[in-house]
């Protein structure tokens, strides 16, 4: 993951074909280890592609998954029979009496006086 994290860091940089050079050093000023077998991975997957195609179907297919498992749970929901709602009691709110002990301090009466 931080090897194609990279790649996309180069690219959004603009750098429109980062080669496996440009992700090592980019990873090495980092302080992040390269993975040789991995980074070759990704740059034989990655070549010759365009990146913003790649991630434009990797998008539709979030979106295609997202639908398909949205629908089951909509079935289940609506084949569910419906429970009655919950009473739920409300709690009472019991007044409370001032905190100043009938003074007021801005000498509005009750009681405190001017200070």
């Amino acid at each position: 993951m931080r090897h194609l994290a990279a790649y996309l860091l180069l690219v959004a940089g603009g750098n429109a074909t980062p080669t496996a050079a440009d992700v090592t050093a980019l990873l090495a000023q980092a302080g992040i280890e390269v993975n040789a077998e991995r980074l070759s991975q990704l740059m034989g997957d990655l070549e010759g592609k365009d990146i913003a195609e790649i991630i434009a179907a990797g998008k539709e297919k979030l979106m295609v998954a997202g639908v398909a498992a949205a629908a089951p749970a909509a079935a289940a929901a609506g084949a569910a029979p419906a429970a009655e709602a919950p009473q739920v009691e409300k709690a009472k709110v019991e007044e409370v009496d001032a905190l100043d002990g009938g003074m007021d301090m801005f000498g509005g009466g009750g009681g405190g006086g001017d200070y």
